[in-house]
């Protein structure tokens, strides 16, 4: 619950200040894409023929390149996140859509139609709004999903601890 209640924090604080969670998230990414880039250049070598070697290398090299400019320019980065975003929410809605319009008089197909067209009409407010949308939809989407993620974790904690004293006094009952 303490783990939970810790990662609804950070959720509010992401939610509070988007453009400086963004920033946070350009960085880890940048990160993490210079180091997948050693990786495959390290990798490189255990490769059977000439041009897998080649190719590891070059997807290594490419990877070091955008790390390196998420690294020295954390906006271009959440710029470049924004619209994978956008582009997240596009195909989302899309398949959402035709996976309504597929399944239409199953139970719950409306459902899937209505989450598919709020998709898409969110990817239409971002891009919209885009490039200024960059400076604070990375960090709100990064802060609500902990939200939701911490406070699930809380409630899930709350209720194990309500079954195993449940547990506790059905023994303590069989007992007497």
């Amino acid at each position: 619950m303490i783990a939970g209640a810790i990662i609804v924090v950070l959720g509010v604080l992401a939610i509070l200040f988007p453009f400086f969670a963004g920033i946070s998230i350009s960085v880890l990414f940048g990160a993490l894409l210079v180091i997948g880039g050693i990786v495959h250049v390290g990798h490189a070598f255990s490769a059977d023929s000439f041009w897998g070697i080649i190719w590891q290398i070059l997807l290594g090299i490419l990877y070091g390149i955008v790390g390196i400019m998420f690294l020295a320019n954390p906006v271009v980065g959440l710029t470049s996140l924004t619209i994978l975003a956008i582009a997240f929410f596009i195909v989302d809605g899309v398949v959402e859509i035709g996976w309504a319009i597929a399944g239409r008089g199953n139970r719950g197909w409306f459902w899937l139609l209505a989450s598919g067209i709020l998709s898409l009409i969110v990817a239409g407010f971002l891009w919209a709004g885009f490039p200024s949308t960059a400076a604070w939809v990375v960090g709100l989407l990064l802060g609500v999903n902990l939200l939701f993620t911490g406070f699930s974790m809380v409630m899930l904690g709350r209720t194990t601890q309500r079954a195993d004293t449940e547990e506790i006094a059905d023994e303590r009952g069989q007992e007497a």
